[in-house]
């Protein structure tokens, strides 16, 4: 469907419609506009493969996300990409920063490891040497008090007035 200039101005976003990846589908590629990509898929595995396809061109090892209930569901994305991160119902670009509620330490940038061209998908320890996907799920949250952090400090250098 065409969309006339007053209705493209009064847009939020707009969606495209894709069926290829790589140089030649500029829209595979990541994007920094409010232009998402829609790609048809015939069933979960189906989908998978084409995340590969886009991942292989633009996004190896970053993270990706999945809204679903089949525990397998989870299981086979976590294990066919080369991400650090599966975001499990979670808002995608808040989770990757890691959470009180979903245990990622807070970043504000994500390694990608080996498959994204960096050296680390952490913090530095053995594990910067091994590509690691992380299931993550929302727990409860662990959230400090300002007592608990700055209470030994105030006790021994009192509070700023």
């Amino acid at each position: 469907m065409l969309v006339s200039p007053p209705e493209l101005l009064a847009a939020k976003c707009l969606l495209v419609e894709e069926d290829g990846f790589g140089r030649d589908h500029p829209f595979s590629g990541e994007k920094l506009s409010p232009v998402l990509t829609i790609y048809r898929a015939n069933d979960f595995m189906h989908a998978v493969d084409i995340m590969r396809s886009i991942y292989a061109y633009m996004g190896n090892g970053h993270s990706c996300g999945i809204y679903t209930e089949d525990e397998s569901h989870i299981q086979a994305l976590a294990e066919a990409m080369t991400v650090c991160r599966v975001i499990v119902k979670q808002a995608h670009t808040f989770a990757t920063g890691g959470g009180f509620d979903n245990g990622l330490p807070f970043s504000l940038s994500m390694g990608c490891g080996t498959w994204g061209g960096n050296s680390f998908s952490d913090n530095l320890h053995y594990k910067y040497f091994m590509n690691l996907t992380r299931i993550v799920r929302t727990i409860t949250p662990n959230e400090p008090t300002v007592e608990d952090i700055f209470g030994d400090y105030w006790a021994t250098h009192g509070r700023a007035r």
